[in-house]
């Protein structure tokens, strides 16, 4: 039998070595907005992944930021962000991930987050152990918001903007340090391994968190996510060690 979790980790170090190769390299830029770029390595990982995904699992559909594949009404599709950071990526800063989830009926059962930079590996199961390096993880035992650090992300438009800038100017003064790094996947997988003590964003999209959410949750955390109803298929989310008063 073919272990899902098993090929999910195969198509995350594929489509890292992938990364590596094309980081600090001449790049194509396939679009640009104010707040995002798109590059064709987006697309080209996302296509080795999807490749190596679906001819194990004919049968299983694709949802990805670069496109959807198969049927999407189908009980098993994979949610995949196959760069996530694109513009630290753009950029030289060598602080991005790929991000690989397995949903059942909606169900997200099996996730992996792969920095191919530092080779960490993180992966689940649906009532799984928590893994880094084949490591055992668990998120941080702190317990007081002025001990914590906290991973703030704006997103990409002015309404996600406009809502994160004052909970930024709030926690700045509540919490030890603030920080901005640009994988909401990455931050996810630091407080699952209690780098990180809060995540908060106000746009965020599946394939950013489908992953990170299962392993938060499964380390011991918590993770609150809200449907926003001005944008279709964003969410609000608040990830974090479950020790935190936030509120």
């Amino acid at each position: 039998m073919i272990e899902p979790l098993a090929v999910a980790t195969e198509a995350a170090h594929a489509a890292g070595e992938l990364l590596r190769a094309h980081f600090e390299r001449p790049l194509t830029v396939n679009a640009t907005t104010a707040h995002d770029i798109k590059l064709e390595v987006d697309v080209l990982a996302q296509n080795l992944i999807t490749k190596i995904l679906l001819e194990r699992f004919p049968d299983h559909a694709l949802y990805g930021e670069e496109g959807i594949v198969g049927d999407q009404s189908s009980p098993h599709q994979w949610v995949v962000d196959p760069l996530d950071g694109t513009v630290n990526f753009f950029y030289g800063i060598p602080h991005f991930c790929v991000s690989i989830a397995l949903r059942r009926e909606r169900e997200v059962i099996a996730g992996v987050i792969y920095d191919p930079m530092r080779n960490e590996l993180w992966s689940v199961e649906k009532d799984g152990t928590p893994l880094l390096n084949g490591r055992i993880i668990g998120v941080s035992k702190r317990a007081q918001l002025a001990e914590a650090v906290v991973s703030i992300g704006l997103a990409k438009t002015s309404a996600t903007i406009d809502a994160g800038l004052p909970l930024l100017q709030e926690m700045v003064h509540r919490v030890r340090k603030c920080r901005m790094f640009g994988s909401a996947a990455l931050d996810m997988a630091y407080i699952a391994c209690g780098r990180l003590d809060v995540y908060i964003e106000q746009g965020i999209s599946l394939w950013d968190i489908a992953a990170g959410s299962l392993l938060v949750q499964a380390a011991g955390g918590k993770v609150e996510l809200e449907a926003r109803t001005d944008a279709p298929e964003k969410f609000r989310i608040i990830a974090s060690n479950g020790r935190l008063e936030l509120r």
